[in-house]
Formats: structure tokens, sequence, C-alpha cells
């Protein structure tokens, strides 16, 4: 038997932990990810833009015994913030649906970081996603 939310409806379920990361390399920010995941937790990476061939996610996804718990997406190139968030917010109800664990979210260019974790902040992610502290890799 499951919990029950208000009116009988489905409980709500915890914010996603959920991680902004920055660097001036696709495979510095991947490396920084892979180093930063837990073992077991079901997990999603949103990638922006293309690896630059030092993709330690994709030798982890690449192994002989991959981790079942990682989903690796990679989205178009383009400041996330200012394309209208509109490949953002479709990729992110699809993650949500799944209810991963642990997010990450790699950006190509941190320059409108803040206003992205606004965005990220207000509704309807503000209760969805629990923001951690950024990565700088």
């Amino acid at each position: 038997m499951t919990a029950a939310g208000p009116a009988g409806g489905p409980a709500p379920r915890a914010a996603v932990p959920t991680w902004l990361v920055t660097g001036a390399q696709a495979g510095a920010r991947e490396a920084a990810i892979a180093a930063h995941l837990q073992p077991g937790l079901a997990t999603t990476v949103i990638l922006e833009g293309v690896t630059d061939g030092n993709s330690a996610l994709a030798d982890l996804a690449d192994a002989a015994d991959p981790p079942r718990s990682l989903q690796v997406l990679r989205i178009a190139p383009g400041c996330l913030h200012c394309s209208g968030n509109l490949v953002l917010r479709v990729t992110l109800h699809r993650v949500l649906r799944l209810a991963p664990a642990r997010l990450y979210i790699s950006l190509a260019t941190a320059s409108h970081l803040d206003q992205l974790r606004s965005w990220l902040s207000g509704a309807p992610y503000g209760s969805l996603l629990a923001l951690q502290a950024d990565i700088a890799a």
C-alpha cells in the first residue's frame, strides 16, 4: 500500500537533488559529474552540446557492465536561458516523470547561470527540484 496525499491522491514526491555543472570544456564537466555519481542511485544527466571526445560519462555507458541507474541525455547547444527554455523544459518534464534520485544539468556556458537557477527555482520546478551548490569543472 502506498501513502496517500491530500484528498486521497498520490503522496507528493520529494524534490530531486539537482546540480548545475559549469566549465569551459565538455570533458571536464562530464568528469566532474562522473566523480560526483553515487553508485546505485537512479541518476539522470542532461548535457548541453556534444562531447569533446573526452567523455567520462560515455566511458561509463560503454563499460562492460554499465550502470543501469545512469541515464545520459544530450540536448542541442545554446544558452538554456536565452533559448526560451523550450528544449530544457521538454527534457525536464520527461526526466521528472521517471523520478530520478539525482539530476545533473551540464551547461556549455555559465553566462546566464543565475537566471537559469532562478527559472529552475520558480514554478513548477521549485517544488520538483532541490537545487544544490553548483559544480565548477
